[in-house]
């Protein structure tokens, strides 16, 4: 609410909807989660370095294979499905974001994938899971 003659405004009130980080955090645990249900070990999770983040680096169950997971989270589509989000540009970060990761534990011959899960938040507590494997290449 503005308040005469200063400018300023109310901060939001609890009751307004969560912002993108807060949105963003809770797609991680729910795709954390779900990699766990699935027989995924999470070896680290929210990894940042000059060239970009990574969200979860997992071993795939049964598999050497380590999988580098991009999550995206929605509350709505108004801007399309969530992994349409994951751009050629993104790609390149987390590609980047992916080698120093390798490089710094020391695992540069690691057969390595790239997938993205998508989070579509629904009222109510719901939400739906889309798990793309193999979402894209090593991007340059």
């Amino acid at each position: 609410m503005k308040r005469p003659g200063d400018g300023r405004r109310d901060p939001p009130s609890s009751t307004a909807r969560p912002d993108n980080r807060s949105t963003g955090s809770r797609g991680e645990e729910i795709a954390a989660s779900f990699l766990g249900q699935q027989g995924y070990r999470i070896l680290e999770r929210n990894f940042r370095c000059k060239g970009g983040e990574l969200d979860i680096v997992a071993r795939a169950p049964g598999e050497r294979s380590l999988v580098f997971v991009e999550v995206k989270t929605r509350r709505d589509r108004s801007y399309g499905p969530p992994q349409l989000a994951v751009t050629p540009f993104k790609q390149r970060q987390i590609s980047k974001a992916a080698l120093t990761w390798l490089s710094r534990n020391h695992l540069h011959d690691s057969q390595a994938r790239f997938d993205v899960i998508a989070i579509l938040l629904e009222d109510g507590g719901r939400h739906s899971i889309e798990h793309i494997v193999n979402a894209f290449e090593l991007a340059y």
